[in-house]
């Protein structure tokens, strides 16, 4: 392995600033053991003399053990008035007690005029007195030189003497930071290798962001000419258009250019940590995130699956698992063959691939993708369609018919659902009220079904979705419902599409029970049970009562 390449994390400070982005401070500290015990190497919590969060972070944080990270605080170079013994932000670092601490300073001379409004040589002093009072603490210094870039460009020298200044003063590591995010490549290139040549002995960094949409590819371009330390976030969180994300930083140093960062095993939980400090932000995992979102290592046109199934190097720039990914294929209206025979081994399922049937099922999922139908997170309807094709599924029972019922008075809502249906020779009905129509006709049919399948009653719905599909027809729109239900340990997904969500949410209801009744149970006689019972709702709420009536035959 290559020359190392320290990671530094500031997603719990940078991170923050996003709008959208906040942390409790147990999530802060959930997130700094996640961190660490992927092996990341410094984790900035915060700054100290911001906000309240910060300082319990700290207080909190130097409590627990790490195995690997250093905890940095952050903040400013001192107030041009204050002696370093006497600066408030200086003191607040200190009084955190971590290990290291990270301190930014102005390398732009239009900063120093404008923003500070003092002259450009205080500022020089401001740089070096404060790290060399931090050194002087038996701290480890970074140095963060804000808008070096900018400052670079525009006054070159100026620039380079605030990191001399820090430089002499002690500091560990100088870290250039592309604050505004507007570099290029080719500019960050240019002004570090100038960097290098000029402090030669120094350990460099790089912290950059992403308001051009180079932020990766600057951080990159920054270690490819010596720097050996990189600040960002995960998931690029940051203001505006967010810091340079660490999750590919680090995949592509271990991955493409031969770096060594967190290690392997680490890099392996990329996929994990990503999801992780997502769920920690509330946010939606992005499905394109590079290297870990669902969709980097799914294929779907029939000619690439095809291609893959021989080589998966064709379509894939790496293996999946080594950032904890995985293979997917889909099934949609642009599938061939090739697609139905990779679901079919990556289900498990006992189907020859090579069998006349698949014909027909690939022709009527096709014609289904066009009326709206998906099945991603719908496995359950995909392996039932396989299944009819093939004629495998037994009919458990046939559909009659179905209705709902909702009264509204002043002091009540009422939803009743009726269900007809006939299993064999008997007819089949009940009513049902439940907490909605959908609940009231889950209620309704395994009331219907329990006679015969009486472990139906255990199944627990866990997830209820619904997309619409063409919102411009407003309330004529169709609708697209997703299903979950779960029986222990296992659950399955199931998909209905129609103008009319209920029917939708039906369609989608019937998949998941015979689901159920093919892949997990043996048909054995049933004892018949009473024609009343009370029955219990897909969340073990009893309802009330639920009204059967059985007839043998012919209707009455």
């Amino acid at each position: 392995m290559g020359k190392k390449v320290f990671i530094y994390d500031t997603t719990l400070r940078d991170g923050t600033q996003a709008e959208g982005i906040s942390f409790s401070v147990e999530g802060k500290i959930r997130i700094a053991q996640k961190l660490d015990s992927l092996g990341v190497h410094y984790i900035e919590g915060g700054w100290p003399g911001s906000n309240p969060n910060s300082i319990e972070f700290f207080e909190r944080i130097s409590t627990i053990r790490l195995k690997k990270a250093k905890i940095s605080a952050f903040g400013s170079t001192r107030h041009a008035k204050n002696r370093p013994a006497k600066d408030p932000n200086l003191k607040a670092l200190l009084d955190t007690n971590t290990p290291v601490v990270t301190i930014f300073g102005k390398s732009w001379d239009l900063h120093v005029r404008v923003a500070l409004r003092v002259p450009l040589e205080t500022n020089l002093k401001m740089i070096g007195s404060s790290v060399a009072y931090l050194k002087s603490k038996g701290k480890e210094v970074i140095y963060d030189a804000e808008h070096f870039f900018n400052g670079f460009m525009a006054n070159p020298d100026y620039a380079m003497a605030s990191l001399k200044a820090a430089h002499e003063a002690g500091a560990d590591c100088l870290c250039l930071c592309e604050t505004n995010g507007g570099c290029i490549p080719s500019q960050v290139t240019e002004i570090m290798r100038h960097v290098r040549i000029a402090f030669p002995d120094a350990q460099l960094g790089i912290h950059t962001h992403n308001d051009a949409g180079c932020g990766i590819a600057n951080a990159l371009a920054a270690i490819d000419e010596g720097a050996s330390h990189v600040q960002g976030t995960i998931n690029g969180y940051g203001e505006r258009c967010g810091n340079s994300n660490l999750i590919p930083i680090i995949a592509n140093l271990e991955l493409k250019m031969n770096r060594s960062t967190i290690g392997k095993a680490g890099v392996k939980r990329l996929t994990e940590l990503s999801h992780f400090v997502d769920e920690m932000a509330n946010q939606v995992p992005d499905v394109r995130a590079p290297y870990v979102g669902r969709t980097c290592f799914t294929h779907k046109g029939g000619i690439h699956v095809s291609a893959v199934l021989r080589n998966a190097s064709t379509y894939e720039h790496i293996d999946p698992s080594l950032v904890g990914n995985r293979r997917r294929v889909l099934v949609s209206d642009q599938s061939g063959r090739a697609n139905l025979a990779y679901k079919i081994y990556e289900l498990g399922l006992n189907i020859d691939s090579n069998h006349p049937g698949l014909k027909v099922a690939l022709q009527e999922l096709k014609e289904l993708e066009k009326k709206g139908y998906e099945f991603e997170g719908a496995e359950a309807s995909f392996v039932l369609l396989l299944r009819r094709a093939l004629g495998q599924v037994p009919k458990y029972f046939e559909e009659h018919s179905w209705r709902i019922l909702n009264e509204k008075t002043r002091d009540e809502s009422v939803v009743l659902g009726m269900v007809k249906i006939k299993v064999g020779n008997q007819e089949e009905h009940a009513l049902a009220e439940g907490d909605g129509p959908f609940n009231a006709l889950d209620v309704a049919l395994r009331t219907s079904l329990h006679p015969y399948y009486p472990e139906i009653e255990d199944l627990r719905l866990i997830d209820y979705k619904v997309r619409v599909l063409d919102a411009d027809q407003r309330t004529a729109a169709t609708v697209r419902v997703l299903i979950n239900y779960q029986y222990k340990d296992e659950t399955w997904g199931t998909v209905g599409v129609s103008g009319n969500v209920i029917e939708a949410s039906w369609h989608a209801l019937i998949d998941s029970i015979v689901f159920y009744l093919f892949e997990k149970r043996k048909l054995k006689a049933r004892t018949r049970k009473p024609a009343v019972s009370v029955a219990k709702s897909n969340n073990g709420v009893k309802k009330k009562k639920v009204t059967k009536k059985r007839t043998s035959g012919k209707k009455r």
